[in-house]
This record gives structure tokens, sequence and C-alpha cells, in this order.
């Protein structure tokens, strides 16, 4: 397609591009079990979670339904990011200017709790703490970025605007003609990150059940929670399944279930790695309505995420291709990275990221008990915030509430009932679509006079 080798079906990956199904695989529960806790979820969230508590000596049980790394936390684009960039139009009036600085924080110091436990468990991840560009492709995007960047900047997230002579002098590929450099955080390999984690809980003594879905629980003083072949009991349970929460009977009308689709190019030779010039390899996300993402990775591939959303019907997950938005990732990278020629496309993958409609995590207490404790929402945003809300939630159980986690204490927009959801969410991603493709065509001729 444009002159790419783009190779369809044959190139996609049901597990993501980042991850292999691990060869020390856990055994699937059977039987009925105990702890002082049960998380359900083995990504970012619940493996952190689990850490947290085993480090305050309490005995973990973590169930994942396929393997730990399978979901959200293994197939995103990596980009550990803070809070600049959020979107702010859609809370900032809602929450008020105080309590809006301290939600950012809450971004911001996701990047630095991770920064500590990589260094803490030893995970090698390629992480590259080069920071984060976010980046137009045409003048008409100019205003929204700074609007956005000042708007971060009095919440307490640093940036700094980069006109087209600085993005030139940082050696940032020239389809991106201005940006907001984003000193806080980097990229990295969330595959090997995510499965660092694991070995993490497995040599804290977290007992960890892979091939084991959650099917129901039953709410009490201990919530006993039920699998196909047994049980886990405990006085808390923590729902870390994101996206997948709605399926379980929770938070339907709180969050819902977003298709997010990546393609990855194969190696690129020494010569086109010069081409492309960027020699920090700073990750960059556009400043399109929805964005598109793009970065080197250590592998000396390019990965380009998202550019498309969407939402299946009854926030429902299928793990299947979507071809059509792997054709739209492979027009952005002939039109982002032209030098490139005929760059074949290695694979490509979807996942669901969880939304809420203010875009700001969802995380609380269900049950008569208020021991049902759950996160969600995290909006392309979970490397950092999923990873820390296994600190704010491992000491909310433990009897001390953190600030930041009280800070994201707010009403939650409700969702629609379906078929109202359906028609509303896709109708508004469809004109988000129009106007993001009409910037394109605009970057199109620009690039051709």
């Amino acid at each position: 397609m444009d002159g790419f080798n783009w190779q369809g079906g044959q190139a996609y990956r049901p597990l993501g591009g980042w991850v292999e199904r691990p060869d020390d695989l856990q055994p699937q529960l059977d039987g009925d079990v105990s702890a002082d806790v049960v998380v359900a979820g083995g990504g970012f969230a619940g493996l952190s979670t689990a850490l947290e508590l085993a480090a305050r000596g309490a005995k973990v049980i973590v169930l994942e339904r396929e393997f730990a790394g399978f979901g959200a936390s293994g197939r995103n684009a990596g980009y550990l990011a803070g809070g600049q960039g959020l979107e702010y139009d859609l809370f900032l009036k809602r929450v008020g200017h105080q309590q809006a600085r301290e939600i950012v924080r809450f971004y911001d110091e996701g990047v630095d709790y991770v920064e500590r436990k990589l260094a803490e468990y030893a995970i090698d991840c390629d992480y590259n703490a080069s920071g984060i560009i976010r980046a137009g492709v045409h003048p008409s995007q100019e205003r929204k970025l700074r609007k956005s960047m000042r708007t971060g900047v009095q919440l307490g997230s640093p940036g700094e605007f980069l006109d087209y002579a600085a993005m030139r002098a940082r050696g940032i590929p020239p389809a991106f003609l201005f940006g907001c450099h984003v000193p806080r955080g980097g990229t990295l390999d969330p595959g090997k990150y995510v499965l660092g984690l694991r070995r993490a809980a497995l040599r804290a003594g977290v007992k960890l059940y892979e091939n084991t879905p959650v099917l129901s629980w039953d709410e009490g003083p201990t919530v006993r929670v039920r699998t196909a072949k047994g049980s886990a009991s405990a006085p808390f349970l923590v729902l870390a399944t994101n996206a997948y929460t709605p399926q379980l009977g929770l938070l339907r009308n709180k969050v819902m279930p977003l298709r997010v689709s990546a393609i990855e190019t194969e190696p690129l030779s020494s010569a086109q790695l010069a081409s492309l010039g960027w020699p920090r390899r700073e990750g960059i996300v556009t400043s399109h309505w929805t964005m598109e993402s793009h970065r080197l990775t250590a592998r000396n591939t390019l990965v380009l995420t998202t550019k498309r959303l969407r939402y299946i019907y009854g926030a429902q997950t299928p793990n299947v291709p979507d071809e059509a938005s792997y054709r739209a990732l492979a027009r952005a990278l002939h039109e982002r990275f032209p030098m490139l020629g005929g760059v074949a496309i290695r694979s490509c993958w979807s996942g669901y990221i969880s939304l809420a409609y203010d875009a700001l995590p969802v995380v609380g207490a269900a049950g008569a008990d208020r021991n049902i404790l759950y996160t969600a929402g995290c909006s392309g945003h979970g490397v950092g915030t999923q990873s820390l809300m296994g600190l704010l939630l491992a000491e909310r159980i433990r009897g001390a509430e953190h600030p930041l986690l009280s800070a994201l204490h707010h009403r939650t927009p409700s969702t629609l009932p379906e078929p109202l959801q359906w028609c509303a969410v896709n109708s508004a991603l469809g004109v988000a679509n129009m106007m993001d493709d009409r910037v394109n065509r605009k970057a199109r001729y620009a690039a051709r006079s």
C-alpha cells in the first residue's frame, strides 16, 4: 500500500508485538485456596498491587485468565508519560483547578514510580528516558497544542514548546513541524516490563494462577472468587481487569473498552536509520483528535499505534484483527516517513484500553463491606498510572489512604445504555476521524507543494 509492503492478516499477532507465552506458565487454579488479598488481573496494576502487598507481608493470590501480560499491558506502545497532554477540557471545569493539579501530579508521579521500580526489581526493558514529544503535522494543529501545553504547565507538569527550527535541531523527522517536549518519562518495551513484574512477583512469593478466568464472586467480609475448577477467598478482592471489568458485571456504567491497534516495521537498516535522524529516539505522539504515536524500538523497528479507535457493541473485547486500522496506520507510516521507501510491516496487533467519559482513572470500592477494590480507566496512560495504582491500593488495603488516591475520587460521568452507547461513541469517533483526515489531507498537500 502506498509503497509499503502491507501483508495484512499474514502479519497479525494475537498476543501483540511485545510478548510470547512464558515458558514457565503457572498452573491453573484447581481447588479452594485462601490468602490475605486476591487480585484479578496480571497486568501492570495487578502485579504492582501484588508486589506492594507482598512487600508489606501480605499473602497474595493473582488470578489471570490467560498469562500475566497478555492484555493491554503487553500490547500498548510503551510510553511512560506523565500529566502533560491529558484531555484537560473533559475534566478541568468539573473537578476544579486544585483537584486537577493533584490529578496531574498523580500522572507525573507514575513516571517516577516506574523508574524506581525498574531499578528495584532489576528489570531491563530498554527504557529510554528521552522524554516525549507531542507534535503537529500541519500548522492548523499549533493552537490546540499550545493551549494544551499551557494548561499542563499551569497544572504543574512541565513542557517546552519546540518551533520548526528547534525540532530540526533535535533531528526530529521533518513530517513533525513543531511540538511540545515533555522532559519526564520516555519509551520502554512494555512486554519486557510486565514480564519483569511477573518474575519479581513470583520471586516475592506471590501465588500466580494463569489460565484462570474469574467467573463470579460472593460478597461478604471474606470475598470468595469462583473460577472454573476452584475458588480463591480473601478479606479483599482487587479487580485490576481494566477494559475487561464491565464483562465481570462491574463498572459497566462507568468505563468502556476501546480497541487500539498497532503496526511494527521490519528492522531498519543503518542507511534507513540515518535517513530518519532522530538521535534521541523520543516517542512522538501527534495532536490529532485521535492521536497517532510513532516510536523507534531497541530492535530498530518503528511502531505506530492508535490512528483509529473502535468501540465494540456491548463492551465486548474480541481478540481479532482490525484490518481497517492497520491500513490507516500503514498510510500514516508512509506519509510521516517517506524516506523509508518500501520498508515492510513485520507485524500488527490490537488490544483494549479502558476509557471513562472524562478520560480520568476510575478507582474505588464496591460491595456492602467495601472490600472489593477496582481500578480502571487507564485511557492509554496505563504504564505509569496503573503501576503506581499498585502502591495506592496496597496502602488502602493496609489501612492508609494515600493523598494521591484521595485526589482521584470524583464523580465519574455515567455511560449510556446500549444501543445508545454504541451509536454515540462511534459517532463521536467518526467525527474525530473526519477532522483528523482533513488535517492529514492538508498536510499531504503542503508536503507536495
